[in-house]
């Protein structure tokens, strides 16, 4: 890869001013300057960020959710995954919290995968990505406006269904093809 001088490509911020404050999103708008020293205005989607888990038992099943997503019109097959109570909450200790409520299990092995950002171009979000192993299975407690599906899929014909373009959920790809990554070797 050839090496340049991000320098040459770097906006800084002139102002911005907070314009919205939804359920989810808070939306700023900023100028920034060009690197050509012209200015830009930009809209930013701030999120206070969210966890994800990829479940895989002892059988080699990973434990998905099927849920709808109004913003698509379209159920989802997801791995479990919710946001952050509050900006700063232990990521670990969010994603152990989404695994239980969602799916009723617990997991005694835990790897931090990695941390995506989801939509650069006008959100802030930021998910970050677990595999837990070792499962126990237990009680599920959705939250009072989650409603969903709890389904096991062979993680061999999952990274197929991922293939095959039957799963769209970002997350969800990456998460699961790290995961089969990571437990590769």
């Amino acid at each position: 890869m050839a090496h340049f001088d991000d320098a040459s490509i770097l906006e800084t911020t002139v102002s911005s001013e907070h314009v919205f404050d939804g359920l989810i999103l808070h939306i700023d708008h900023i100028t920034n300057r060009l690197p050509n020293g012209k200015l830009a205005a930009r809209e930013v989607a701030r999120h206070v960020g969210a966890s994800a888990v990829v479940p895989v038992d002892d059988a080699g099943n990973v434990w998905l959710v099927k849920q709808f997503r109004a913003p698509i019109d379209r159920i989802l097959l997801e791995v479990p995954a919710g946001k952050l109570d509050f900006k700063g909450e232990d990521r670990l200790l969010a994603a152990q919290r989404e695994l239980q409520e969602e799916t009723g299990l617990t997991a005694k092995s835990w790897t931090h995968l990695t941390d995506i950002v989801t939509t650069p171009g006008f959100s802030d979000e930021l998910i970050s990505l677990y595999l837990a192993r070792d499962l126990e299975a237990g009680e599920s407690h959705p939250d009072d406006d989650e409603f969903l599906n709890v389904v096991k899929v062979p993680l061999v014909e999952l990274t197929a269904m991922i293939a095959r373009g039957e799963v769209t959920d970002a997350k969800t790809i990456c998460a699961v093809l790290l995961a089969e990554k990571a437990m590769r070797g």
